[in-house]
């Protein structure tokens, strides 16, 4: 017997795991699909007598709650291609009553059971087409890219049917080669997976298997081969609108009602160009918000708060643009005229470019204004390398130029994969400033993250630096002049056996300091959570934290807990109750900030009474009251010093796939004492009913109404004014309008 020293059996043991782990790495499963003569039908499926043209997958593992375990029902999936169209046809297994599936919006999906299609078209492991029905072939689009969420703003055009069978259900998809971006080659080599989920059971499976053990989701899916001589051939695209709007509403700055009629037409165009580079044309673009804001409390927020964009033309291939600093929010542009965009892939490079106008910064100033009526230019650039498998180096630039003053970001950013379950992401930006008053300014931003996942165990260590001029116009940067460290880290038993799915400790920890060195915030968060099955979830919570506000220091504490299940497939329930100290950062005249106590709760409540029918219940409660020993000397002993309550309800018929019927009833009243709070009182109660026919992405008919009453009063006289009251009762805003759309594909 040969005797080997220790370093030996190490270097052997060592290279024998590696040489392991290439050959996992090269076990990529392979599927080849077949071309078919004519497309399946879902009633050829509701039978033992199936097609047998289709290429056939079964054994789809699970990802959630019990990695790599069988899926819990069975599951079998035909996939197949003709000229036009990709096909999968999903055969699920169930008991009848316990499936979950609502005849919903389209979109509106997240708490049924599902099936779903995933393509990564270019085979580059970054990014994936996602392809999600309910069992009544409601429809869900994505987009899937490495290192960011899934963007589901993504439309478009593709089929559906699902029926619930004896046996549980079936589901067919036809995906239009028209709707996919891929290369330009007779011989296409994509990514696919297939799934399932079974919300009961907090179940989602996959085949290939996708394991949580590896942070990346589009590495892990299987090789498609087979497909040949397809094209997506002219593809051309037209979606004109017209809205038509009249409204009533007070205008408060005379004070003075006033009546407006808008009417307003416009064009998006799309013309694909190698079949995976997009041109994007709009002439008065669809800006026409239907649905409203989710409610958000923002008083006493010491930072902006953020509301997502919801306007189309922003919202498609947003992900082109994005990077780990948010340097592009779109919601600062906001009354354009014309724009352009082209996005894309071409080899391992991928691009984005917009060019675009905003009429806003001139409509807001006086008539007398000379820059009354002058319009900001915009413009954005982001070109992004792959390097390796699941690496890639990026590009943005951003300009913003409004009369004699611009603002210009440029990027550089980066995302490395550093083994299986190591991941680095960085970036470095550079801001140039010229005001309009000629003064100009430079600043830097630095971005680096450290980020470790496995089925475990989560690491993420963070370093941020912000100099004080940093700007960026078009981006959402709450806050500059930071140095932070941050490190989130997470670990999660999941049993095998029982109700519980998971259950571990967070912890939470970051210090941020100026760049004059002085500590401005630190923070520690110590938390617990368990999953249960039935999408139950409880999550509590101790945070200790340090902020300077204003150069004034305040030590501050919140108890948090979180609770939702959807254990019944009518009925959800989610809460949150928050309590501890926090500041009032907007004390009354006179008064410094101070430490107050700190409560607010948020509750909903989501019924299905039956498979059309949705109601919705969620209230919004923020509190900040008096403390002992730090309440002003003006103070009364204990007391609020406001309380905000925000109450929606929200009542959802669907009639058809096509046609729904929706109606809101908002209530926001902010009580405050004034001498302690830079607030008014305010109360305002909104309706909002509006009818939707949709019959696909681009095609829709809309009709709306909105009521809004606030607690004013109106007070007639030579100088008209405005008086606050007890209660909402006077409109200061009204409007109904129609909208129209169709989209054209040549």
């Amino acid at each position: 017997m040969v005797s080997l020293s220790p370093f030996r059996r190490v270097l052997i043991s060592v290279t024998l795991i590696t040489l392991s782990a290439v050959a996992a790495a090269a076990e990529t499963p392979k599927l080849s699909v077949p071309r078919i003569s004519r497309p399946p039908a879902l009633e050829e499926f509701l039978s033992d007598n199936r097609r047998s043209d289709l290429v056939k997958v079964t054994g789809l593992r699970q990802r959630d709650p019990r990695d790599g375990d069988p899926v819990s029902q069975p599951t079998t999936v035909y996939l197949g291609y003709d000229d036009k169209n990709f096909y999968a046809v999903f055969v699920c297994g169930d008991e009848p009553d316990k499936v979950r599936a609502h005849m919903s919006k389209r979109e509106d999906i997240g708490s049924d059971d599902s099936v779903g299609l995933f393509l990564d078209t270019f085979h580059d492991h970054q990014r994936c087409y996602e392809f999600i029905v309910n069992p009544l072939g409601i429809q869900l689009d994505g987009i899937a890219t490495e290192g960011q969420n899934d963007d589901y703003s993504f439309d478009t055009v593709w089929h559906s049917e699902g029926k619930l069978t004896p046996g549980g259900y079936v589901v067919l998809i036809a995906i239009p080669f028209k709707s996919l971006r891929f290369k330009n080659a007779d011989v296409q080599s994509w990514g696919i997976s297939v799934a399932r989920i079974i919300q009961r059971n907090n179940e989602t499976s996959f085949w290939p298997f996708i394991s949580h053990k590896i942070p990346a989701f589009s590495s892990q899916l299987a090789e498609l081969g087979g497909i040949e001589r397809i094209s997506p051939g002219r593809n051309i695209q037209l979606n004109p609108y017209g809205f038509l709007a009249n409204a009533k509403f007070l205008d408060q700055n005379v004070p003075a009602f006033k009546t407006q009629t808008e009417a307003r037409a416009g064009l998006d165009a799309k013309v694909v160009f190698h079949d995976s580079l997009t041109l994007d044309i709009t002439l008065e673009p669809d800006f026409s918000q239907v649905e409203s804001d989710d409610p958000q409390v923002t008083v006493n927020q010491r930072f902006e708060v953020f509301f997502p964009e919801k306007r189309p033309f922003f919202m498609e291939n947003a992900a082109f643009f994005s990077t780990p600093e948010t340097l592009f929010f779109s919601r600062r542009i906001a009354n354009p005229q014309f724009g352009l965009r082209l996005t894309g892939k071409l080899g391992r490079w991928d691009l984005g470019l917009l060019a675009i106008d905003d009429r806003a910064p001139g409509q807001g100033l006086a008539d007398g204004d000379p820059l009354s009526g002058r319009r900001a230019g915009i413009g954005i650039a982001r070109i992004q390398r792959e390097l390796g498998t699941d690496s890639k180096l990026g590009v943005l630039v951003t300009s913003r130029d409004f009369a004699g003053s611009s603002n210009r970001v440029a990027s550089v950013d980066t995302r490395l994969k550093l083994s299986p379950n190591w991941y680095f992401t960085g970036q470095a930006i550079q801001s140039f400033t010229h005001d309009l008053d000629g003064t100009t300014s430079s600043g830097a931003d630095y971005y680096a993250e450290l980020y470790r996942q496995d089925r475990h165990m989560n690491n993420d260590i963070v370093y941020q630096d912000r100099s004080p001029l940093f700007r960026s116009d078009l981006g959402f940067i709450p806050r500059v002049d930071i140095r932070l460290f941050g490190n989130f880290f997470s670990y999660r038993w999941r049993p095998k056996k029982g109700k519980i799915n998971s259950f571990g400790p967070n912890s939470f920890t970051t210090a941020d300091w100026d760049h004059k060195g002085r500590l401005q915030d630190w923070r520690q968060n110590l938390a617990f959570s368990m999953e249960f099955k039935g999408q139950t979830f409880i999550f509590v919570r101790r945070a200790e934290y340090f902020e300077s506000f204003q150069n004034l220091p305040f030590r501050e504490h919140q108890n948090s807990i979180q609770a939702s299940t959807a254990w019944l497939r009518w009925l959800e329930l989610a809460g949150n109750v928050d309590f501890g100290r926090g500041v009032n950062y907007f004390p009354g005249s006179g008064l410094a900030p101070f430490l107050a106590n700190a409560q607010d709760a948020n509750f909903s409540i989501r019924l299905r009474p039956s498979a059309r029918l949705r109601v919705e219940q969620t209230y919004l409660y923020d509190r900040l009251g008096l403390l002992k020993g730090f309440q002003p000397s003006i103070a009364p002993s204990r007391g609020a010093i406001f309380n905000n309550h925000i109450l929606r309800t929200k009542v959802n018929y669907q009639f058809s796939r096509e046609l729904s019927l929706r109606a809101i009833l908002d209530y926001n009243a902010v009580l405050p004492n004034s001498a302690l709070v830079d607030l008014d009182k305010t109360k305002r109660i909104t309706g909002d009913v509006l009818l939707t026919y949709l019959i696909h992405p681009g095609t829709a008919f809309y009709a709306g109404f909105t009521d809004t009453r606030e607690n004013l009063a109106l007070l007639s006289g030579p100088l008209p004014l405005l008086e606050r009251t007890r209660q909402p009762a006077l409109t200061t805003g009204r409007q109904f309008f129609v909208k129209l759309s169709y989209l054209f594909r040549l």
